[in-house]
């Protein structure tokens, strides 16, 4: 489904942000993409949406394709338009708007009224609390209803693929939770999804497939179970010690990084 393939990214014409990466999605499947704050999640998202010219981004080498045609260089809204949707980071709603009306701007590029009614009914389906309050300002929701709106309006366009870019962040562990049942509702239903995420409990537990991200690049990548249970990641990426769950501190961390041939 979706392939990006050794990929690089200079921004400003002199800024090397991602070296090389190469990632694939499947169909059906959800696969998380997971790094620290800097690793270059948001411009991977930003190369496969068509919007790294907003940011003074290019892409100098590699490709992405998408069903089997290449998009890079694309328009946002053709690569919207092939089944590719995206929900930013922070939620991004229209504040001013109302649940319905951001709703309404999700599917934009639908011209099928048939199929938004159905991508309409699907999103109250999901999103109970957004059934209750359809005619609420967006921007008096709380966060975690801000950002079930956000992927709802992502989903108005019945998308083949969903980038969730850190869904998670700034909610209580309840709501992610929630979220994290959401997203696999939309699996279920038939909508492949990349997850960028900085939680890699959250990410790792409904992944078939996972991808670990250090300065522009993967450094290890495999099955999602089998990456929750690596005695490396636990250590260096949850920060687990160990089988005495201690953290370490940043100074010990830095150390064993440089040691570790994965990191390398």
């Amino acid at each position: 489904m979706l392939e990006v393939a050794n990929l690089e990214v200079v921004y400003n014409e002199v800024v090397l942000v991602l070296r090389g990466l190469s990632i694939e999605v499947g169909g059906g499947q959800i696969v998380a993409l997971l790094g620290a704050n800097g690793a270059g999640k948001t411009t991977t998202t930003r190369a496969i949406s068509g919007l790294l010219d907003v940011h003074d981004g290019d892409i100098t080498k590699g490709s992405i394709s998408f069903d089997g045609e290449r998009i890079d260089g694309k328009e946002p809204s053709a690569i919207v338009r092939s089944g590719l949707t995206q929900v930013l980071e922070g939620r991004r709603v229209f504040a001013e708007l109302t649940v319905d009306e951001n709703l309404v701007t999700g599917g934009i590029t639908n011209t099928d009224r048939a199929s938004i009614a159905e991508a309409h009914d699907r999103v109250m389906t999901l999103f109970p609390v957004l059934a209750e309050r359809r005619r609420a300002i967006a921007g008096y929701l709380s966060g975690g209803e801000q950002q079930m709106l956000a992927i709802g309006r992502a989903l108005m366009v019945n998308p083949k693929l969903l980038i969730l870019d850190e869904p998670s962040l700034g909610l209580a562990p309840k709501l992610v939770a929630q979220i994290r049942d959401i997203i696999v509702d939309i699996n279920k239903a038939g909508t492949s999804v990349l997850l960028i995420e900085q939680n890699a409990v959250m990410a790792l537990s409904i992944a078939d497939y996972g991808y670990i991200m250090e300065t522009g690049k993967v450094v290890m990548d495999g099955p999602a179970a089998k990456l929750l249970g690596d005695e490396d990641v636990q250590e260096f990426y949850l920060g687990l010690h160990g089988d005495e769950g201690e953290r370490k501190s940043f100074r010990e961390v830095k150390h064993y990084k440089r040691r570790k041939r994965w990191l390398s």
